[in-house]
């Protein structure tokens, strides 16, 4: 299992990390499958999934493990109260990892995600932030490091 976000990658640089690390499929956590700004356009999900197809790697969107607009705002509230900007943040704020928790991951169906990964080769859980304690696909990934014993390598 890998994480990886779109911030401070190229398109190029950024598959060039999925092939390293034997990444057969992509599943994508986020709620919204785009990105503002051109720099970051290749993220956006029609040209994301041609340029995953084209390096032969598989593409998912799995919206029940992504965060609801309502627990996005938590953390965007913190971000306001802190004074900083969504991409310059340094900490997750405590209640949206509770609420994510909470919300999501603990009425998620792990089990048939798990299942429905197949083994051949490594799967990347994406989002968007650079770092992955800000970003809650590193929560999905220590839960299923916690269950079921998956190594995870965040790129």
């Amino acid at each position: 299992m890998a994480t990886i976000g779109v911030y401070g990658w190229t398109l190029d640089d950024w598959l060039w990390a999925l092939r390293g690390a034997d990444v057969v499929l992509v599943v994508d956590v986020r709620q919204r499958r785009g990105v503002r700004g051109r720099e970051y356009a290749w993220a956006n999900a029609k040209r994301l999934e041609a340029a995953l197809e084209e390096a032969g790697i598989g593409y998912r969107h799995e919206l029940t493990l992504a965060p609801t607009t309502e627990i996005r705002q938590v953390q965007y509230e913190e971000d306001r109260r802190r004074g900083v900007g969504k991409r310059s943040r340094e900490v997750a704020s405590p209640e949206y990892v509770e609420r994510y928790r909470r919300e999501i991951l603990d009425r998620a169906d792990v089990d048939a995600f798990v299942a429905s990964l197949g083994g051949d080769g490594a799967t990347a859980l994406m989002c968007v932030e650079r770092e992955p304690q800000l970003c809650h696909r590193s929560l999905v990934a220590e839960r299923l490091a916690e269950q079921y014993g998956l190594d995870v390598r965040h790129l």
